[in-house]
């Protein structure tokens, strides 16, 4: 279940959505990040763990969407870290007895809907503001917050280990989603993170997605500058060039067009009120 990518660091790829979980040995336990998704699984990770001789030392989730927010039982105890920006939004949306439930029945598919644990969702403890480094006791990590895709998204460069885990971001089989509900300028929101990103590119060989393929050391630019390509056709209005839309889509995610439709037309809006020609 578990694939090693680098030194120290191993994937746990979901069924759902091509979801990686990343799992980073440290000296006392590991760090693992958006452990998901099915119940099944979780507990399977924990058992691997236990294999390996590996407690969870500490959990990170990248970004405050229920799929990044998950955990089990059977993992046990560990601090579970966000940013400050992260931890704050989940308790906003999590502040009402009811949130789980709308959860359920509006977010998940309704196919798995049943076999994705929510018991421990969210339990995340908020970093304080302009932390970047993740503390625990092992490989540096350095968090590289910005605000694309959903507040206080965050980055994970793993620098002994020459790994980048992009939360939802820099995926071969997404297209960039901005964050259309909460950003006041989603487009630039998302250039900035990419900047960002591409600030730290000469440290990666490797590219964790939330969801996707992991890329080696030729990816990471590649990645970047075809997200940005995207956000750029996006802003102008224009018909991206982009292998996950349309007729290329790879088999299974033929529904990213339909991510890009709602895009265009969340964003249309935005330019009638800005005054910029559509």
């Amino acid at each position: 279940m578990l694939r090693q990518v680098a030194e120290g660091v191993l994937i746990h790829e979901s069924e759902f959505c091509q979801s990686n979980a990343v799992v980073v040995q440290g000296r006392a336990g590991v760090l693992l990040i958006d452990p998901g998704v099915l119940g099944s699984e979780l507990a399977a990770l924990a058992d691997d763990l236990r294999e390996l001789g590996q407690p969870v030392a500490a959990g990170f989730s990248t970004h405050p969407h229920w799929d990044h927010l998950l955990w089990h039982a059977q993992l046990g105890p560990a601090p579970r870290y966000g940013t400050a920006r992260c931890a704050a939004t989940v308790r906003d949306r999590l502040s009402d007895p009811g949130a789980k439930a709308r959860i359920a029945a509006h977010l998940i598919p309704p196919d798995i809907a049943e076999r994705v644990p929510l018991d421990l969702l969210g339990l995340i403890t908020g970093l304080p503001a302009e932390t970047t480094q993740l503390p625990w006791d092992g490989p540096g990590v350095r968090i590289v917050e910005h605000q694309a895709h959903a507040p206080g998204h965050a980055a994970l460069l793993i620098e002994e280990r020459g790994v980048l885990v992009a939360g939802d971001m820099l995926s071969d089989v997404l297209i960039p989603m901005l964050d259309l509900n909460g950003a006041a300028d989603p487009i630039e929101d998302y250039l900035t993170a990419l900047r960002l990103l591409e600030g730290v590119a000469g440290d990666a060989d490797v590219v964790v997605p939330g969801h996707g393929s992991i890329g080696g050391a030729d990816q990471v630019r590649a990645r970047i500058d075809q997200d940005r390509a995207y956000v750029h056709a996006l802003r102008d209005a224009g018909v991206p060039s982009d292998p996950r839309v349309g007729p290329a889509a790879r088999d299974g995610w033929e529904w990213v067009a339909g991510v890009h439709a709602r895009q265009l037309q969340g964003l249309a809006p935005r330019s009638e009120r800005d005054g910029t020609p559509r």
